[in-house]
């Protein structure tokens, strides 16, 4: 049985490339969604509950001072590869900002963003959920 992206890789004839090529805000794109959808799963695997209740759940933990709050937690913990790539994500120049968040919220998200994209393509999924589960308090989920 084939595990992580082999079958998305097969399917849709992808080639591995070298994740040093990405550009960092290409890897905090798809970090962003990596992200929202553990932390959705996670809401959803609670338990049953209205739609509206998992959204303002979800948004009050994906939102950029939520994720930049995370890196003060989780910096001390990455290994120095993982920080460079959080680096690179935070010191991005995006041509956005978040509406409801500071300069440095919203840069050090970009850099969380980044690095959970980095952990989805080198296909390290126990990883992003270690950092998860380590950067959520308990009772915040």
């Amino acid at each position: 049985m084939e595990t992580g992206l082999e079958n998305l890789k097969e399917l849709f004839h992808l080639e591995d490339r070298d994740l040093r090529t990405y550009s960092p805000l290409t890897l905090a794109y798809i970090g962003d969604g990596v992200y929202e959808l553990v932390i959705r799963t996670i809401l959803v695997k609670h338990g049953n509950c209205p739609v509206n209740q998992l959204h303002k759940r979800a948004s009050s933990l994906v939102k950029a001072s939520a994720q930049s709050a995370m890196m003060e937690i989780l910096e001390p913990m990455l290994t120095p590869e993982e920080l460079a790539v959080y680096k690179r994500g935070r010191n991005a120049h995006s041509p956005t900002m978040a509406k409801h968040a500071t300069m440095a919220d919203y840069r050090r998200a970009t850099g969380f963003e980044a690095l959970m994209g980095y952990l989805y393509l080198k296909e390290d999924f126990l990883r992003i959920f270690q950092l998860v589960r380590a950067g959520i308090p308990e009772d915040k989920i």
